[in-house]
């Protein structure tokens, strides 16, 4: 008899009444992979369009949401937000306010303080480039509902926990452990015959 031919993947309602475990898995990743490009095209598209560099337009965007929200920021506090040297902060912004995207305001309490504030012109910049696109993923995420909500969140926030765990970090403490251990069974080795004499004596 010939073997079973494999069920699609899917069938004709979008189920998965024929797939696995592991293939569900593949064609999840696989989706989380196209969007990942998806989004990285689009952060070229964005950069291109404004003539900026990743790290110059991810400072405009954090001093965009902290201008709409009120919130001060300062030359340390943007440098810990793209993790980069106090030099590499210095030097590009001022490239960005010679470029006029962002202006330096003296501080309200520190005479030798600085904040940063972007532009209006960056402002309208910023949300011309990138409105449409965050409207258009506002209605994807919209149309889930409560349960689907949930189950998204959810395997994101697992993802990210995946993603995070440091292997090479957690092989090292393995293999500082092991050593830990052999130290410890090769000093009791020698402890042995030491005790069995003491107690013939």
């Amino acid at each position: 008899m010939p073997p079973e031919q494999t069920r699609r993947t899917y069938d004709a309602t979008g189920y998965w009444y024929g797939s696995s475990a592991s293939e569900r898995g593949v064609a999840v990743l696989n989706a989380l992979r196209r969007y990942r490009a998806a989004e990285s095209d689009m952060r070229r598209r964005t950069r291109e369009s404004m003539k900026m560099n990743e790290t110059d337009l991810a400072a405009l965007r954090f001093l965009v949401r902290a201008g709409r929200k009120h919130e001060p920021v300062s030359a340390k506090l943007l440098a810990e937000h793209l993790a980069i040297t106090s030099a590499s902060t210095s030097v590009l912004i001022n490239r960005l306010v010679s470029s006029g995207h962002v202006e330096r305001l003296p501080h309200p309490t520190d005479k030798r303080g600085v904040l940063l504030r972007a532009t209006e012109g960056t402002h309208t910049e910023v949300t011309d480039t990138l409105s449409g696109m965050h409207g258009r993923m506002i209605t994807a995420a919209q149309q889930l509902s409560p349960d689907e909500t949930a189950a998204v969140v959810s395997f994101l926030e697992s993802m990210t926990a995946a993603v995070d765990v440091d292997d090479h970090a957690l092989a090292e403490i393995a293999l500082a452990e092991a050593r830990a251990e052999a130290e410890a069974e090769a000093e009791n080795a020698l402890r042995v015959p030491s005790d069995e004499a003491a107690v013939h004596a």
